[in-house]
Order: C-alpha cells, then structure tokens, then sequence
C-alpha cells in the first residue's frame, strides 16, 4: 500500500472515529509539520505552537480534505497558512510590545526526539540547526516558506506552486533569489571570522 493510499484509509479510518487512525496520522506528519514550523518561525515555542494549530486545524476540518491533492500537501498548507498568520500577529504583537519583553529564544533549548542520540551528535546537530535557523531568518517569510518546501520537504517546483498559489516560474524565482540572498549572508560572515 503506498503512503497516499494509506493516508486515504487513515483518514477514512479517522473520520468514522477512529482514535488509532487519528493518532498514527499526527505521528506520521507531526516531525515534519514541527521541524517545518521550526524553520518558517525561526524559534521552537511558535514552532510548537503552529504544530498544534495545524493538527487542530487538520482535526476540525479533516471532513473537508476532499483528496483532490496529497493529505501532506493539504497539511502542509494549512502549516504555511498559520505560520503567515502567525508572523503577522507576531509583527503586530512587536509594533506594540517594548523590546524589553524579548525573551531571547535562539530556538536551541528543546528538539522533539524522534531518536535518541549520544550526547554530543544531538550537541553537534543543534549547533548545525542554530545555523541553519540563523541564515533562514534573514530571508522574508515567502523565502523561507520556499526553501523549506524545496530543499527540507523535497516538493517539486509545481507542487510548492500549487501549495503557495502562486506560478511555477514565481517559485523558482522566490527560490533562487533566496539562494542568492543565503550566499550573500554566508559571504558576509565568513569574511567577518
């Protein structure tokens, strides 16, 4: 049975009541839907957030998901849809906050484990992760919502497109312009060490 098939009769599964069916659905897509937040947010307090947004979103709709599309690009939608709502409140939110009421978040402190690692892998991969979600902060929100589809969640141009509503042509775009903007940030640092 291949992943579409089995998420079509998890989702039927579920939709008749299913509490199993449900489950094995949000363990299927919660690492992807949270590391997918993590790097769209930049910090893991929303990243948690916009996951359980999503699955609630996803569980009070799930009777709405007509199948014209793959579930983990309806899924994936609704996260990119709650991550833009997200960044507007959390613009609206710093316009009328002082700047003393950061709390400095560098998105390091908690990973969901899907695996148990040593000690100093999970050190060396939270280091990598700190810059990675470093250089995808200094892209716009439609950058990072491209790059994240194309190069993490591995979506053809066609299908970030049809995700973002948007053409083929204005996602690569999008895509290597952000590539380009990486390279310079990545340029600009080295030069500083």
């Amino acid at each position: 049975m291949s992943l579409i098939d089995e998420d079509q009769a998890l989702i039927a599964a579920a939709l008749n009541g299913s509490a199993y069916a449900w489950e094995k659905l949000v363990k299927r897509y919660e690492g992807k839907i949270y590391n997918h937040g993590l790097r769209l947010t930049g910090n893991t307090s929303d990243a948690m957030d916009l996951m359980q947004e999503v699955f609630l979103g996803v569980y009070r709709n799930l009777h709405r998901f007509r199948g014209d599309a793959k579930f983990s690009s309806w899924i994936f939608r609704i996260a990119h849809n709650k991550a833009v709502d997200m960044n507007r409140r959390r613009r609206l939110m710093s316009i009328q906050a002082s700047p003393s009421n950061q709390d400095g978040d560098d998105g390091l402190d908690s990973f969901p484990a899907e695996v148990r690692y040593e000690p100093d892998a999970k050190l060396g991969e939270q280091q990598l992760n700190g810059r990675v979600l470093k250089m995808l902060s200094e892209l716009t929100l439609e950058q990072r919502a491209i790059v994240e589809l194309k190069i993490f969640q591995s979506l053809t141009f066609e299908e970030i497109a049809e995700l973002q509503e948007l053409s083929a042509n204005t996602a690569k775009t999008r895509f290597y312009s952000a590539l380009k903007k990486l390279k310079v940030v990545s340029e600009k640092k080295h030069a500083l060490s």
